[in-house]
């Protein structure tokens, strides 16, 4: 502890992160203000989120929560990345996400039809910016080209992040926060890389999701729908592919993925789960993992607790490829303090009561 806080730690963490600072400050203002004029813009609009069916909310609430993260994310970028050669690509991609899954939002299309929509993003990323995932490495091994294989590797990863981002989208606060998780556990990747404009992109990110937070945090305010889940799962996987120029594909790709191996490995159980039923892949459900650990007796936040506390250890498990082993065992206790406070909390209010009876009669 003390070699992690130390004078020579802190100094180069700052230097390292300083520059991600302003981008996530603006970020998350940007998106803070945005918000009350989205809620109103929804409620003029009839943009609403009724409840009903497959939605647990209890009253309409604003739909319009992906316009305001992507104005925040925009705004950071355009400021302090105008002239990076990827920042067009990023906004332009990330923006067509979020504008194109408004219509999902608006009149709930055919599962088709919204996978066509995901497709067209992640096929502009590719063909028009070169957004592409051109190699593969392993630690103490030569990068090897994956050729042919760049394309479709590349569009898979888009469209996965873009779904795995959407079905996460489930709790209030849930999806916004494992993004925001995710974004800051690559800050310190790239920050160990000295990868200054990676930092800030990964900044923009996290500071968006953080502003938004404020008014999705249960109970919410304002929902991001399917425009502003799609938003982050193509700006999350644009970034991720933007910070593979510089590192092995082994190396840039592992933290996100383990980041979001929980709501990953949710959304793959569920396609499983979905063909052996003899159902489509794409039809909606209350059986996710965050759904069942709210039936278990959860409440939405103490889910949220749950999935933060899985996204920031497996995060940190990543983080030691990239020689950051020392934040692995805060995260280890900060997690294990969480998931104790979220366990007392349940046991507390569900009655629950664990017998000892060695103990008892000892006390006795």
């Amino acid at each position: 502890m003390t070699d992690f806080f130390g004078g020579d730690a802190l100094a180069n963490l700052s230097v390292r992160l300083g520059p991600g600072l302003l981008p996530m400050v603006v970020a998350f203002a940007v998106c803070a203000l945005a918000v009350p004029l989205m809620i109103l813009l929804s409620r003029r609009t009839g943009m609403m989120a009724n409840p009903g069916g497959r939605h647990l909310h209890l009253k309409p609430t604003p739909l319009l929560g992906g316009v305001a993260l992507y104005a925040g994310f925009a705004a950071a970028l355009l400021i302090f990345l105008p002239r990076y050669k990827d920042t067009l690509g990023v906004l332009v991609v990330s923006g067509l996400a979020a504008v194109l899954l408004l219509a999902d939002d608006r009149w709930h299309v055919r599962a088709a039809i919204k996978l066509g929509l995901q497709l067209v993003v992640a096929l502009l990323a590719v063909f028009v910016f070169g957004f592409k995932i051109a190699s593969f490495g392993l630690p103490g091994a030569q990068l090897v080209p994956l050729g042919l294989l760049a394309v479709p590797v590349t569009l898979f990863w888009l469209l996965g992040m873009q779904n795995t981002v959407n079905l996460l989208d489930g709790v209030d606060g849930l999806a916004a926060g494992v993004v925001f998780i995710v974004a800051v556990t690559l800050m310190l990747a790239a920050a160990g890389l000295r990868q200054v404009a990676y930092v800030q992109l990964a900044a923009a990110l996290a500071g968006t999701c953080a502003g938004f937070l404020l008014f999705n945090f249960h109970p919410a305010r304002i929902f991001m729908g399917d425009s502003g889940a799609h938003f982050l799962g193509a700006a999350l996987g644009l970034v991720s592919i933007v910070g593979v120029a510089k590192v092995a594909v082994a190396f840039a790709l592992v933290v996100p993925v383990l980041a979001l191996a929980l709501p990953i490995g949710d959304t793959a159980w569920a396609i499983v789960r979905r063909r052996r039923e003899g159902s489509s892949v794409a039809r909606p459900d209350v059986r996710h993992l965050h759904h069942r650990l709210q039936s278990f007796g959860l409440d939405p936040r103490q889910t949220c607790y749950v999935f933060y506390a899985a996204s920031a250890l497996l995060g940190a498990l990543g983080l030691t490829l990239f020689g950051h082993g020392r934040i692995l065992a805060v995260v280890l206790v900060t997690s294990a303090a969480l998931a104790s406070t979220v366990a007392a909390d349940l046991l507390q209010k569900t009655g629950w009561r664990v017998r000892v009876p060695y103990l008892h009669a000892l006390l006795r």
